[in-house]
């Protein structure tokens, strides 16, 4: 296998709505907010659903991967209920090897609510159900070992059991990659992902906000300088400003593409993240992964959802 991924296995249920709704529901727009089974109810009984998509971060770049041609695999955690069943057979058919024995639990299949309001900004309310207690027992060693390089998802760290099992994958994968999810997710885990960021990730995925966040940055000059002592390989998006990766003292920039019909923001990242590893796992140089991943960012956000078909 090419690269396997580990995250939250979250199937994505997609409304629209008026910014008035989250105003009402005190959402905060363009961020993740995790809920308890009955607060995702109440919200969804208000809501008409547009579509039902087996989703996650981690499962979309995998997907993406898959789209464009690499052997991947995914480890995601689900009940064996209806959810679970869906979102399986979802990346089966993405072709898709899903390296995790489903079982009868107690917590139902997580599942997240995609808000899109018409400036095409996507806010997610998320009931983590059973993706969030991933464990050490649910990491596949021989699918991990079998991997060119593993990606990881900062949303899965939000719980205590799943540090065991990044740590256990980490110990034992050849190469590591990580996005850190989202500026909260960082918020909450600062110390953590740093720990990470310096001393175990080969690649490290942010957007602008999520590493000046990370190392406290009073400007994006501080984030260079961090990037080339950091040795590793950090990319950043900087939406209309395109992105850039840094590897120790070479920093390479790459544009966004323009005059595009944006749609919907939400799998701009994931998609990102799969044309970038897509290069870099296939010998292209760094540059030319930027690229990958800007064509592959500028696509998704053209449509509704974090699927390219």
């Amino acid at each position: 296998m090419k690269i396997l991924g580990i995250g939250n296995a979250i199937v994505d249920v997609i409304c629209k709505v008026e910014e008035n709704f989250l105003h009402k529901n005190n959402l905060t727009k363009s961020t993740m907010k995790l809920v308890d089974e009955n607060e995702f109810k109440k919200l969804l009984s208000n809501l008409k659903i547009k579509e039902t998509i087996a989703g996650g971060s981690v499962a979309n770049s995998i997907v993406g991967l898959s789209q464009l041609g690499n052997a991947v695999s995914f480890i995601g955690k689900v009940n064996n209920d209806e959810l679970g069943n869906k979102y399986e057979k979802s990346l089966i058919n993405q072709k898709v090897k899903y390296c995790y024995q489903k079982k009868n639990e107690s917590i139902p299949t997580g599942t997240c609510l995609i808000l899109i309001t018409p400036d095409s900004e996507r806010t997610m309310v998320t009931f983590l159900g059973i993706a969030g207690k991933i464990s050490d027992k649910d990491i596949d060693e021989n699918a991990v070992k079998n991997s060119e390089l593993i990606f990881l998802e900062g949303y899965l760290w939000d719980e205590g059991e799943p540090k065991k099992a990044f740590n256990k994958a980490i110990g034992i994968a050849k190469k590591t990659a990580m996005s850190l999810s989202d500026q909260f997710c960082v918020e909450r885990h600062k110390k953590s992902f740093l720990d990470l960021v310096n001393s175990k990730l080969d690649i490290t995925f942010a957007n602008e906000k999520e590493i000046i966040s990370l190392i406290d940055a009073k400007n994006f000059d501080e984030v260079i300088s961090f990037g080339k002592k950091l040795g590793k390989i950090l990319v950043i998006t900087r939406g209309e400003n395109g992105s850039i990766a840094i590897q120790k003292n070479q920093v390479i920039e790459c544009e966004s593409q323009k005059n595009l019909k944006i749609v919907d923001l939400t799998g701009a990242g994931d998609l990102f993240a799969a044309g970038f590893l897509h290069g870099h796992i296939n010998n292209l140089s760094i540059k030319e992964s930027l690229k990958k991943g800007t064509e592959m960012s500028s696509k998704i956000i053209q449509k509704i959802g974090a699927r390219l078909n």
